[in-house]
C-alpha cells in the first residue's frame, strides 16, 4: 500500500501569506542573531578549565569534546532550578543525536553528589559534569547576581571549537529563558489560544508521580 500523502487539497490551510511573510522575517532575523552571537561571544585560546565528572574523576575542557573538535556545553543553574531541568529534560532526549554531530555536555554548579542524584533522578542521557568551585561559567559570562544561597548562574549554552593545533575557542553562545526555541514546549504552549496559562515544570518526585498515575489509568483500546 502506498505510504504516499493523498493528492486531494486539504480544505484547511495553516499557512496564510502573512504567516509566510512572518516566517520568513523570523528566519531572516535568526540568522542576524546568530551571527551577532558569534561576533558578540567569540573567546580565543580558552585556557584548560577542570571538572568533575560523576564518578568523580577529573577532566578538562579538552576531555570533553571527546572524539569531536565541536563541543556544545550548556550552562545549568543546577537543583535549585526546575527550569533548568526542564530545558535539560528536552535535551536530553536529543543527545544521542546531537552527538553524531558535536560533544553535548551539561555542566551544573553543584557538587558531585548532588549532580549525581538529580540525573539519576530525572533519567538524563548526556554527559554531566560539575564546575563547582571553578571560575569557568563567570568568566564565560554566566555568573548572575548573588542571594541567601550563593551565587545565581545564568542558564544558557556555549558553542566551542578545537582548532588542529589544539587550541579552543568560544565560537558562540546563547542564554536560556522562557519563550526560547531551545525548549520546545514554549513555541508549542504558543499555539494555544491561553499561551502557558499558569505553567509551572514539575520537580522529578512530581514526575514519577504523574507518570505512576496514567500508568494507573484504565485502557482505552477497543477490540
Amino acid at each position: 500500500m502506498s505510504q504516499e500523502h493523498p493528492a486531494k487539497p486539504s480544505p484547511f490551510k495553516a499557512h496564510t501569506p502573512q504567516v509566510d511573510q512572518f516566517e520568513r522575517e523570523i528566519a531572516s532575523l535568526r540568522e542576524q542573531l546568530s551571527k551577532a552571537q558569534r561576533e558578540g561571544a567569540r573567546i580565543e585560546g580558552v585556557r584548560a578549565y577542570e571538572f568533575q565528572e560523576l564518578n568523580g574523576e577529573r577532566s578538562t575542557l579538552a576531555d570533553l569534546f571527546g572524539t569531536h573538535n565541536d563541543l556544545l556545553l550548556i550552562h545549568n543553574m543546577g537543583e535549585r532550578c526546575l527550569y533548568c531541568a526542564l530545558w535539560a529534560d528536552g535535551l536530553s532526549a536529543l543527545a544521542s543525536h546531537m552527538e553524531q554531530r558535536a560533544a553535548f555536555v551539561l555542566a551544573t554548579p553543584d557538587a558531585i553528589e548532588s549532580a549525581r542524584e538529580q540525573v539519576q533522578a530525572r533519567g538524563w542521557r548526556m554527559r554531566v559534569v560539575s564546575d563547582a568551585g571553578s571560575p569557568f561559567a563567570d568568566d564565560m559570562g554566566f555568573e548572575g547576581e548573588v542571594d541567601a544561597r550563593g551565587v545565581i548562574r545564568l542558564p544558557g549554552v556555549s558553542a566551542f571549537h578545537r582548532n588542529k593545533d589544539g587550541r579552543i575557542d568560544r565560537v558562540s553562545a546563547a542564554t536560556f529563558g522562557p519563550g526560547d526555541t531551545f525548549c520546545a514546549i514554549w513555541p508549542l504552549f504558543d499555539l494555544l489560544p491561553e499561551g502557558v496559562r499558569g505553567f509551572a515544570p514539575l520537580s522529578a518526585a512530581a514526575m514519577r508521580q504523574a507518570t505512576q498515575s496514567a500508568a494507573r489509568l484504565p485502557s482505552t483500546k477497543t477490540m
